[in-house]
């Protein structure tokens, strides 16, 4: 499993639907975990971006599916960036 970091931002409709449905939130991480994905953290933020979510991952194969599936619904915008725990990065470079 690999460790990716998804930043999002809300569209209009994305919006909508937060202020109609809060618990969204938490089913949109139910449909991720049975994509085979496991989400280790979720924020929310103020700043450029609305999320940041930890996941962690099988693949990069699965974790562009898992991108698509939400870009496509017209409700978010993502940005989603492998990452690596600094210890292992450290290891990495010995």
């Amino acid at each position: 499993m690999g460790k990716y970091v998804m930043l999002t931002n809300l569209t209009d409709e994305g919006r909508k639907t937060l202020l109609n449905k809060p618990e969204r939130l938490k089913e949109v991480n139910e449909e991720v975990e049975g994509m085979g994905a496991k989400v280790l953290a979720q924020y929310a933020l103020f700043g450029p971006y609305d999320f940041v979510n930890v996941l962690d991952v099988p693949n990069d194969k699965d974790v562009a599916r898992i991108s698509c599936v939400l870009g496509s619904r017209g409700t978010m915008q993502t940005l989603t960036m492998a990452a690596m725990d600094v210890d292992e990065f450290i290891n990495s470079l010995k």
